[in-house]
Formats: structure tokens, C-alpha cells, sequence
């Protein structure tokens, strides 16, 4: 009787615990420590043996650090099931943001002609539109372009700790192999030559990719990621592998942290920390990022540069680092906007690989500026501004409006996401859930609270029907989303707020342009779009873009 009722005992122990969940890293910008006044109702005894139920066994040191993130969670799952879900709700398990509406689609990018220089050096900073027109007319060549990237490489990235692998012997077989075929009439588009640097998720055949990571310093493959093969087809020339964060999270990898080229004091934020340090300090002429929760737009905004995060399924993420299968999403970071248009025409599309993506018409026609398109402000974002903050942000307001935009204000529908961040916790725990079970995770040089050990041992603890919950309150979501932005084309806000979470849980593509400075650091400035429609933020982005000055500042560097 006595071992009957202890059992029962732990199913109830194990029931409590299994609405327990760990506090995701925080995405940039959020608040540290905010657990303080949290009930802390699961105690480290209520853990341990809840633990050893699920034959896992941790650190009394890292259990202690779990217990904050599981009351924190604790409370957001009770959040969670205040959604209303009717009963017909379908998990957005099998995720497709939308079709896409087969809507006519023009791709016709402005025409540079090409300009003079003195010395090579001087076109480090230049966007891939002006250096594509100095290639194609054969007034420069790939070769010596990739030589004076190269060089500034070696000289920069040791400060700012951007670099995790320089690709030189290949860069300079395919920087020749681009000036022989233009030579000879091949002109394969605005890529052809243009040196780039690689996030180093993505697979690149014979050469490292880490993951940021220490488990996975030598880690080697034997074929290209989809963007790696599709950037060499375009004639593009990989300079590098950029640092990223960790398995994605942050600035900090096996080397140490990324640093901002403006401050190398501050970081570069994450996790396509290299891609951003780099492209903003003029080493690569455009680099590749990935976004799950921030981290295209976050350090964009950081190093004063433009990122784009494209629709979720416009982009193949085979061969790239899986954090969450739901939530990732290749993109650009480049100088302009239109070179992040140039590079999304070069990567997008189905590839048999990656059965999320779609094929959906890309629509780029700068030349049609602003008219017709219905733009939303998020009024809301922009007020909760104060000081330096509010000075830039309604003097970006000013500008775009100057530019010709018409602002119209809007809100948000009314829907609680907070809590469908454990998708994201749910699914980065379960891609790294080997290395947390063999202790892999311990290497990792990141061990704090709201650093990912922590979160994947903690997200050990996430019920299925929880996830499963919040993958059908995001469908909820999704719809209602799709609802609002019939009535708009690109919404308009400040990279803090709430939309950065909703629309990398419904999978709308967002870029971001530099917008002014605090402290001698940047700002930026989010335009949204509908599904598969990056066309439009685009163009209200290129118009504000063309309209101040912000994009051609660039950092001072000091070897």
C-alpha cells in the first residue's frame, strides 16, 4: 500500500513539473533578471527526483540555475491556457505560412553606371550594385577586389572577432574563374564576382562550419548548404566563414564575443554576429545571416546595417544549422537596400531539399517608389520611445514622410504570443538534445541563466500537449495576422516591441535600415510585409533610405 500511494505521489510530482518550462534565451534588447518576484513554487527537491523519473541527471549548480526558468515558465504555460482554442484548430506542426497568391511579379533592378575611383581600398564600403557595375564593365576586377578584402580581413577581423574560417585559396580560384568569364562575354548577373561571407551554419564542402560551438570545431561536410551552391552559380566568391553565436544565440562563440565595428567595446548582438560585424566594417561586399527570433534584424539594427529576414519557406535551409524547424529563415545583410533584394533573387526558391519552401514570385520594381502602397505605423512601438530614443525615432517618422510615404497609425490585433515562445524552446531543445544528454552542452563557453545549456536541460521538462497547444494557438495567430494585413502593405516600427516574436511566429518578412545613432550607435528602423511580399517593405525602405544619409556612414576601424 505504502509503494503504491509513493507512486501515485510522483505521477502527481511528475504532473505538477510537466507544466514547467524553461525562460528561452532573451531575445536583444529584453530584460535580465525578472524572475525576482516569481512564486517559487518548484523547489530543487521537486526537480531532482522529477529528474531522475526521466533518467536525466544534472549539476546540483545547473539545476540550481534551472529552477528560476521553471517557475517563470510555470506561469507563462498557465498564461498559455487562457487562449481560447476552439476545438477544430489544427497545430501549425506542418508549417506553410500561406499560399502564395501567384500574383504577377516583375524583378527589374536599377542600372548603375559605373563609377571612378583612385585606390581599391576605397570601394571596401561600396554596396554590391556599385561594385557589379565596375566588374561587368571590366573597370575592376573580382580578383583584386576579393585581394582587398582579403587583406582587410587578415588586418580587421582580429579585433572584432568576425571570422571563424578565411577561405582564401578558394576565394581566389573563383574570383579568377569570374574575371575569365567575363572576359569572354559569360556575365552570369549583379553577383558575378562580388566576394561574401557565410554564416557558419551553413555547410560548405571540405571546409569547417562549427556552429559557433566548441563540440563542433572541426566539423566538416561534404557538400554546400542550398544558398552556398546557388551564391557560386550566381559567380559570387566566398571570403569566409562569419562568426555566429553559439548554435545561434548571441555574439559569443568558441573565440570569444563578436564585436560592434562602431564600438568594439560593445557587441555585435546576434546570432549572425559575424555576417553583420563585417558587411558594417567593409571586409565582405554582402554576407548571410539566419533569423529564428531577432536574429537577422537585432544585429543589422546593432552594426548600422540593412538585414532582411525573408518569408519562412521563401528561402531553402537545407545544409544550414537546424535551431527550430518552424521558426528559421535565411536572409541577406548587405549595405543597401537593394542589395539585399539582389541576393534574395539569387537564393530563393524550392530546391527538392527543403520541403517548406515555396515557389513564389519575387516582386522588384524600386522604380515604382511608394505609390499605391497602404503603410502602417505602429503607433504603440514608437510612443513607448523616451529621450534619444524618441528624438530619432519621430525624426525617422519625419523623414519617411518627407520621402512621400502617407502614415496612417495602426494597432496590432489584440493576441497574447508571449507564451508560444516555447515552440521555439521546444524545438531548439529537441535539435540539440543529444549534446545535452552526453553533457555536450557543458563545453559550450556560455553557461549562464538565459544562455541555451541552461535552456535545452530546462526545456527537457516541456509536455508535448504544451507545445502542441501552442502550435494550434499559433495557427490562431497566423489567421488573424493574415487578417490584419489585408488592410495594409508595410507596417513601420522600431525594432523593440512586440512584433519582432509575432511575425517570426507567422513567418511575414521584415527588413531593417539604419536610422540614426545614440552614443555613437546605431539605430534602425523595421518595415513588415505580407507573406511572400518583400517586394513592398523593400520600397518603403529604399525610399527612406534614399531620403537620409544614415546608409552611407561607416564605422572608423583601427588595426
Amino acid at each position: 500500500m505504502t509503494e503504491e500511494l509513493d507512486r501515485r505521489d510522483w505521477m502527481r510530482l511528475v504532473a505538477v513539473l510537466s507544466v514547467a518550462a524553461p525562460a528561452v534565451a532573451q531575445a536583444p534588447g529584453a530584460r535580465q533578471g525578472q524572475a525576482a518576484n516569481v512564486p517559487q513554487r518548484i523547489s530543487k527537491e521537486n526537480l531532482h527526483h522529477a529528474l531522475k523519473l526521466i533518467g536525466l541527471e544534472f549539476s546540483d549548480e545547473q539545476e540550481t540555475m534551472m529552477l528560476p526558468g521553471l517557475n517563470r515558465a510555470l506561469n507563462g504555460y498557465e498564461e498559455l491556457r487562457k487562449i481560447e482554442v476552439p476545438l477544430d484548430t489544427e497545430p501549425a506542426t506542418r508549417f506553410y505560412p500561406t499560399k502564395p497568391q501567384g500574383k504577377a511579379a516583375k524583378f527589374t533592378p536599377t542600372q548603375e553606371r559605373p563609377k571612378t575611383f583612385s585606390a581599391i581600398e576605397d570601394l571596401a564600403f561600396e554596396p554590391v550594385t556599385t561594385l557589379a557595375a565596375l566588374i561587368k564593365s571590366r573597370k575592376l576586377s573580382s580578383t583584386d577586389l576579393t585581394k582587398m578584402y582579403l587583406e582587410r580581413l587578415k588586418k580587421y577581423s582580429p579585433k572584432l572577432l568576425s571570422v571563424v574560417t578565411l577561405t582564401e585559396e578558394l576565394a581566389l580560384q573563383q574570383a579568377a574563374k569570374a574575371d575569365d568569364e567575363i572576359k569572354h562575354g559569360h556575365y552570369r548577373g549583379p553577383l558575378h564576382g562580388i566576394p561574401w561571407g557565410a554564416k557558419d551554419l551553413y555547410a560548405t564542402k571540405g571546409i569547417k562550419t562549427t556552429w559557433g560551438a566548441e563540440p563542433y570545431q572541426n566539423q566538416v561536410f561534404d557538400y554546400n548548404a542550398t544558398v552556398v551552391d546557388r551564391l557560386e552559380q550566381q559567380g559570387a566568391v566566398l571570403l569566409a566563414k562569419l562568426s555566429m553565436g553559439a548554435l545561434a544565440q548571441g555574439g559569443l562563440w568558441f573565440a570569444g564575443m563578436t564585436k560592434n565595428p562602431w564600438n568594439t567595446e560593445r557587441t555585435s548582438s546576434g546570432s549572425s554576429a559575424g555576417s553583420a560585424s563585417s558587411t558594417s566594417a567593409g571586409l565582405v561586399g554582402f554576407s548571410l545571416g539566419t533569423e529564428t527570433l531577432g536574429s537577422i534584424i537585432s544585429p543589422s539594427t546593432t552594426c548600422g546595417v540593412v538585414g532582411l529576414r525573408p518569408t519562412y519557406g521563401r528561402v531553402s535551409r537545407y545544409g544550414a544549422m537546424g535551431l527550430s524547424w518552424t521558426m528559421d529563415k535565411p536572409g541577406p545583410i548587405c549595405r543597401t537596400v537593394e542589395d539585399c533584394a539582389l541576393v534574395l533573387q539569387a537564393i530563393h526558391g524550392s530546391d527538392g531539399k527543403d520541403l517548406a519552401v515555396v515557389d513564389a514570385p519575387l516582386d522588384w520594381q524600386p522604380q515604382l517608389g511608394l505609390a499605391g502602397l497602404r503603410i502602417g505605423y505602429l503607433e504603440a512601438d514608437f510612443g513607448r520611445a523616451t529621450g534619444d530614443s524618441k528624438a530619432v525615432y519621430d525624426q525617422a517618422l519625419a523623414d519617411l514622410r518627407a520621402a512621400g510615404a502617407k502614415l496612417e497609425p495602426v494597432k496590432l490585433p489584440d493576441f497574447q504570443a508571449q507564451p508560444l515562445r516555447v515552440i521555439l524552446e521546444a524545438e531548439a531543445a529537441a535539435a540539440f538534445d543529444d549534446l545535452t544528454r552526453t553533457g555536450g552542452v557543458n563545453q559550450l563557453r556560455g553557461q549562464n541563466a538565459n544562455d541555451w545549456p541552461n535552456s535545452f536541460r530546462t526545456s527537457r521538462l516541456i509536455p508535448a500537449v504544451e507545445y502542441i497547444r501552442a502550435q494550434r494557438a499559433r495557427t490562431l495567430l497566423m489567421q488573424r495576422m493574415d487578417k490584419f494585413m489585408a488592410d495594409w502593405d508595410v507596417l513601420v516600427s522600431p525594432p523593440f516591441g512586440g512584433l519582432l516574436l509575432v511575425t517570426n511566429l507567422t513567418g511575414h518578412p521584415q527588413s531593417v535600415v539604419p536610422c540614426g545613432f545614440i552614443n555613437g550607435l546605431p539605430q534602425g528602423l523595421v518595415f513588415t510585409g505580407k507573406l511572400y511580399e518583400e517586394g513592398a517593405p523593400l520600397r518603403v525602405a529604399m525610399a527612406f533610405e534614399k531620403a537620409t544619409k544614415w546608409h552611407a556612414m561607416h564605422p572608423k576601424l583601427e588595426a
